[in-house]
């Protein structure tokens, strides 16, 4: 794959962008075509292609930037310290072992289906 980083940016938010870049961002990273291969079946010139290409990338990066960049991090920070503040209270209260290890699964389960 030519590149993982926007073939998944793609995939996130593909559908924000027009429908002419959506569908060469689709040839390029998901069916692997060449920017003469695009220019080709689109009527375009390799030029136009590859512009098309850096100006979608940058407003990919630029979605996620502003959609996701800055509260993900911050959102697996708070959710360790929750997952920690859940053990010491299991640790310390015994009898509320199973529920608590039900509250951390619950918790757990959205980040392993991401990945």
């Amino acid at each position: 794959m030519k590149d993982l980083k926007y073939l998944q940016l793609l995939d996130d938010y593909g559908a924000l962008l027009t429908d002419n870049r959506r569908e060469i961002c689709e040839m390029y990273y998901m069916l692997d075509l060449s920017l003469s291969e695009i220019a080709e079946q689109k009527g375009i010139s390799r030029q136009s292609v590859s512009d098309t290409l850096r100006a979608s990338r940058g407003l990919l990066d630029s979605y996620e930037e502003k959609l996701r960049g800055r509260a993900a991090p911050e959102a697996g920070i708070m959710m360790a310290e929750v997952v920690s503040a859940l053990d010491k209270f299991k640790q310390l209260h015994p009898e509320f072992t199973r529920e608590m290890d039900e509250i951390i699964g619950m918790i757990a389960a959205p980040e392993n289906e991401e990945k």
